[in-house]
């Protein structure tokens, strides 16, 4: 393990970036430098029990194919591993902490066939690969997974694949710790292509997530899928209005209904902000690009998160104030609020277009990445405190 802090150079770069108000903090924690990782990409940061933060760089650490890494809310980097050779490589969506401590994610390529992989790894450093995706003749147990995992109630682990299966158009499967894997189902276009989005496991028990593409309009879909593999979809995108491609899932809300985002459509071009209900009826909350230059943001790669004040935040990648991307507040009638524009610093210092989630820390500050900027401009580990009190107080 490797450990590095962007305050190691007499604390020259270590700066507090942006900051709006008392109430509102934007704070450049860490930047990568290809050594320690380098452009997060398709990724949410996760709190480990340690308090500490896990996340993944698909390029840059030892051998140039990516990392798990540790952060700490100070700013520190931890490399943990880094892929390359014959075990893995390019993880995009970061990783879980299940029950038993350890960490779990995937990776894009690498493994047996260079299609990908499922792994374990310790925060101590070692790593097991899991499962190598394309082991079954002509790849139906799926390839190339982009998407992370999810540990449902049964204590199992379950994900999408971007291509293979029987029809050639992704999967979702369950995967136990020990390595052995189920494909519940295979994409056939017309109910749903290449799901980049991981799932979640809702409060009725069954799994939800998202494609990018294909369902009846071809421009992704919604979907509901049981443990046994049932699948049903719930709306396809590409009407007009309604948005289209959703890249990173949904979020279950406390009044039961699910959120999300598109990267492209909505009354603009420039992608949405939506909400689904079980039934299917989904409404467009938000439209991107309203504003004069794109100045409420555009095209997000990542869903929105529930806060404890019940609003819901997000990250777009471009757009804003100088058109580097955006965090941003909107709550559940729609009313949107555009918290920070990146590249507010020269040189984009603070960081530039995040592809990335956020996630609420116990804290009750966000944390996340971006895939550009920072010092060295390979991207950021970043803070936003609004002022939300710590989590259960």
């Amino acid at each position: 393990m490797t450990r590095f802090a962007e305050c190691s150079w007499l604390c020259l770069f270590c700066a507090v970036t942006a900051i709006a108000s008392p109430a509102q903090t934007f704070t450049r924690l860490a930047s990568f430098d290809s050594a320690n990782g380098a452009n997060p990409q398709l990724m949410s940061l996760v709190q480990g029990t340690d308090g500490n933060f896990y996340g993944t760089t698909p390029y840059g650490g030892g051998l140039g194919v990516g990392e798990v890494f540790e952060v700490t809310s100070g700013g520190a980097v931890t490399e943990l591993t880094t892929f390359g050779g014959t075990t893995a490589g390019y993880p995009l969506s970061g990783v879980i902490q299940a029950s038993d401590g350890n960490l779990y994610g995937t990776t894009w390529q690498g493994g047996a066939s260079n299609t990908g992989t499922v792994f374990e790894l310790t925060t101590g450093g070692t790593l097991t690969i899991l499962y190598s995706f394309c082991s079954q003749t002509n790849c139906a147990d799926g390839d190339d997974p982009y998407a992370p995992l999810l540990q449902a109630a049964d204590k199992n682990f379950y994900g999408t694949t971007l291509n293979g299966g029987t029809k050639g158009y992704g999967t979702v499967f369950e995967i136990t710790s020990a390595g052995t894997l189920t494909t519940l189902h295979s994409f056939r276009y017309s109910d749903g292509a290449s799901p980049t989005a991981g799932l979640i496991q809702a409060k009725n028990g069954s799994f939800y997530g998202t494609t990018l593409y294909g369902g009846s309009k071809a421009a992704g879909t919604v979907f509901e899928i049981s443990a046994a593999g049932k699948l049903k979809t719930l709306h396809s995108f590409g009407s007009a209005g309604d948005g289209a491609h959703p890249y990173l899932g949904l979020v279950q809300a406390t009044n039961g209904k699910f959120y999300g985002t598109t990267h492209d459509g909505g009354a603009h071009g420039q992608g949405t902000v939506f909400q689904i209900t079980a039934a299917g009826t989904l409404t467009t909350l938000y439209s991107f690009c309203s504003q004069k230059k794109c100045a409420d943001g555009a095209n997000p790669y990542a869903s929105v998160i529930q806060a404890s004040d019940g609003n819901f935040y997000g990250t777009t990648s471009a757009g804003g104030s100088h058109q580097q991307g955006t965090i941003f507040e909107i709550t559940a009638a729609g009313k949107l609020t555009t918290l920070h524009s990146f590249c507010a610093k020269t040189n984009c210092t603070d960081g530039a277009n995040p592809w990335g989630g956020l996630i609420q820390a116990t804290s009750g500050i966000f944390y996340g990445t971006t895939a550009e900027g920072g010092y060295y401009g390979d991207g950021t580990v970043f803070s936003l405190s609004v002022g939300l009190g710590p989590l259960g107080n």
